[in-house]
């Protein structure tokens, strides 16, 4: 009896950890990882100066994922390094003084990274709440997401396309130099819009 309880028992054993690691190689094979293709993406923002014009800007180096489990967007893992440094508003000294401690504070704080926590449907786009950490402050934000685009095959890797935006308040972030003018208006906006565009290739 004793015999038979133990080969019922080691049977049970092995099915179960059988039944385990065929769970965990299905999970991990729905899931597919896309890397951002920084060459067609890009990040960029603009701030109002003067209280009468936009001045725009992007940063050139960053690098991100995006993990998700079948055809379902709203399981999707998104993990975005922007490089501070790489602030670019085609101008030198703006470059140079929005790299140092005044705003970004690069060399402090050399990296921008947001990390998505929620993925949810709005109508046919999509909200895509994360944290954002800049200027060595997280705080949470919403995207509003266009997309994803239908799949295409080009130099036999799968790609996909999506657009986003949203806004943030600098001073939350502790980006908060300014200057008074003498109208009483401040020469940079609060207000930061983002626009962000996505083409991302398939991971083999």
């Amino acid at each position: 009896m004793k015999s038979k309880a133990s080969s019922l028992f080691k049977t049970t054993i092995v099915a179960a950890t059988l039944s385990i690691l065929f769970a965990m190689a299905a999970v991990v094979a729905q899931a597919d990882t896309w890397n951002l293709d920084p060459v067609h993406s890009s990040i960029t923002f603009s701030a109002r100066h003067m209280m009468i014009s936009d001045v725009k800007g992007q940063f050139d180096k960053f690098s991100g994922t995006i993990t998700i489990d079948g055809s379902d967007p709203s399981t999707a893992k998104i993990d975005v390094t922007i490089d501070a440094s790489s602030v670019d508003t085609h101008s030198d000294k703006r470059d140079m003084h929005l790299r140092s401690p005044d705003f970004l504070d690069a060399t402090k704080y050399p990296t921008i990274t947001f990390k998505s926590t929620k993925i949810e449907p709005a109508g046919s786009n999509w909200k895509v709440t994360g944290d954002l950490t800049l200027h060595g402050v997280t705080k949470p934000v919403v995207l509003d997401v266009t997309g994803p685009s239908a799949q295409i095959m080009m130099m036999g890797a799968p790609r996909r396309g999506a657009s986003a935006t949203t806004k943030i308040d600098r001073q939350q972030f502790g980006v908060s130099f300014n200057k008074t003018l003498d109208s009483g208006g401040l020469v940079v906006g609060n207000e930061i819009p983002i626009s962000i565009e996505v083409e991302a290739v398939k991971a083999k």
